[in-house]
């Protein structure tokens, strides 16, 4: 998630660190190019909409088979960045809002929407802007790869909880705090592969499955177990696990 250089002045931003938008700035507009600076994201999107998909139409009673599983739901996207999540949810049928605090990212995801005919309500702001702004809860909150990039997480997920009404829930996926992810995650993307540029992670931000749990906690939500994300190097593809040592997705669900 991301501003332009700064945070808005007239709120205390838990969201948006200055260090982490600039690095974010510099790559806004590669977002839709799959060999680019955010190939990783494009690999795991196969994944992440799959389960996404699959636990929303579990979640609300909803026919994953049909042209439109999520019809009617209305769903966030926090950092929603280029709008990678964005437009293929609104595809699925969902009423979508992606923000994201750096304005070049909003610009890169609404030029790519208007060019295939998609609508989508993109905000270029912070998630405590709109609980600030008394913005209705929606149905789900996708909090996708962002945590680790925010200035003050328990703050921040505490505002995106209160951003999931009653019944809803939100997703969230992260990278583990552990001697693994370094090696992987960073060492290995960053140094080695150069498949994201180098810094793009800090290992004292990266989070542990019990915090985000006791976060969730204290936001407001029911934290359910959390699940792996592993990549096969061999085939650039990703699939569920039970290896939570590097990638992982954690849902909250809020008591109706």
């Amino acid at each position: 998630m991301a501003h332009s250089d700064t945070a808005p002045e007239h709120i205390s931003s838990v969201s948006v660190d200055p260090a982490e938008m600039a690095s974010f700035a510099r790559m806004a507009e590669n977002w839709w190019d799959p060999n680019g600076p955010f190939k990783p994201l494009h690999i795991m999107n196969g994944a992440r909409l799959g389960f996404i998909k699959e636990t929303l139409c579990e979640h609300f009673h909803r026919d994953p088979e049909t042209e439109l599983p999520l019809k009617g739901l209305r769903i966030l996207d926090i950092g929603c960045g280029g709008g990678l999540l964005c437009e293929p949810m609104t595809r699925l049928g969902a009423q979508v809002t992606g923000v994201d605090a750096l304005e070049k990212n909003l610009k890169t995801a609404k030029t790519h929407a208007q060019q295939l005919g998609l609508e989508i309500d993109y905000r270029h702001g912070t998630i405590e802007q709109l609980v600030q702004a008394g913005e209705t809860p929606f149905d789900a909150v996708l909090n996708m790869e962002v945590i680790e990039h925010v200035a003050n997480p328990p703050e921040f997920m505490k505002d995106c909880g209160a951003m999931v009404r009653g019944g809803g829930l939100m997703i969230c996926s992260t990278i583990n705090r552990t001697f693994k992810a370094f090696s992987f995650a960073i060492l290995g993307a960053e140094y080695v592969l150069r498949w994201l540029p180098r810094g793009t992670h800090q290992y004292a931000k990266l989070v542990k499955p019990l915090e985000i749990r006791r976060w969730l906690i204290d936001a407001g939500l029911t934290p359910q177990p959390s699940i792996g994300m592993s990549l096969n190097p061999l085939s650039s593809k990703w699939r569920l696990s039970d290896d939570l040592s590097i990638n992982y997705v954690t849902i909250g669900i809020k008591e109706a």
